[in-house]
């Protein structure tokens, strides 16, 4: 028996009630998709192989790059011939138990939605971030792993939402930053690109990475992978938050300091050409 919303019923879906749902026992990725095209699809598949190793899911044979560019393929063409849009990838221990699984094996579920942008933007719009202090995360393995457990981002996003900001940043538990709430930060300063370290908790971003891959194409740039200080952020020329999803987003404000946007609208203009000539 179960009271959903007040109303008894005898049960849920068996879907509703999976382990991602109970425990967070889920990881996910979320994908650019542009003109039916998957981007960054290898280092997506890669990551989500990974995370399922050491979270200790069984990752079935036939669990394969090509199969899940079917299936995503698949998804997303029943809403467009072609497709502009964002796709959620997760996937989530099967079965019962409580803490203590009674299987390895996962389940997959996909969900698509459109996205007018199909390549990155280079906005300098009001973009305003600050610090979120309540809780921290921690500087282990598992931050930087994309799972479901996200209580902090989404209690840094009511935050932000209460005081009038774009987006928070988040700190560990050394007080160093870490990340924003939805994508990795990278601090310019002079000639300096500089972003937190994985040690510090970061999450293991796709945009972070290819950054840092593309920084070989841009010699006047030095990139250092350092811990970052809250202080260093008032010194800095620009701020940026990186996902799949958007690419780069410039800050323009965090607190009473206003950030340009001039290193940001190069790297974008690379990430686009980068995707046209592929």
């Amino acid at each position: 028996m179960v009271n959903y919303n007040g109303k008894l019923i005898d049960k849920l879906d068996s879907d509703l009630l999976n382990r991602g749902f109970l425990y967070g026992d889920s990881v996910f990725e979320t994908i650019k998709i542009v003109n039916n095209r998957i981007l960054f699809w290898e280092d997506h598949y890669l990551r989500l192989m990974s995370s399922l190793r050491i979270i200790r899911i069984e990752i079935p044979v036939f669990y394969t790059p090509e199969f899940f560019e079917n299936q995503i393929i698949k998804t997303f063409s029943k809403l467009s011939n072609n497709f502009c849009g964002r796709v959620r990838l997760s996937l989530f221990r099967q079965g019962s138990g409580l803490y203590t699984p009674e299987s390895m094996n996962p389940s997959f579920i996909i969900h698509c939605s459109v996205n007018e942008n199909t390549l990155f933007v280079a906005k300098y719009e009001n973009y305003k971030v600050d610090l979120f202090k309540d809780y921290y995360l921690n500087d282990n393995l598992l931050s930087n792993l994309k799972t479901n457990n996200k209580i902090i981002n989404v209690l840094a996003g009511v935050y932000a939402k209460e005081n009038n900001l774009s987006n928070c940043i988040l700190l560990n538990n050394k007080k160093n930053v870490v990340e924003f709430l939805n994508g990795n930060l990278f601090l310019i300063k002079d000639t300096i690109i500089k972003t937190p370290p994985l040690s510090s908790g970061c999450l293991k971003g796709i945009m972070r990475k290819k950054i840092i891959t593309y920084m070989k194409f841009f010699p006047q740039f030095s990139l250092v992978e350092d811990d970052i200080s809250p202080f260093e952020l008032l010194s800095a020329d620009e701020i940026w938050v990186t996902n799949s999803i958007n690419g780069i987003i410039t800050v323009t404000n965090y607190r009473k300091k206003t950030l340009n946007n001039k290193t940001a609208k190069s790297f974008i203009d690379f990430l686009n050409n980068q995707i046209l000539k592929t």
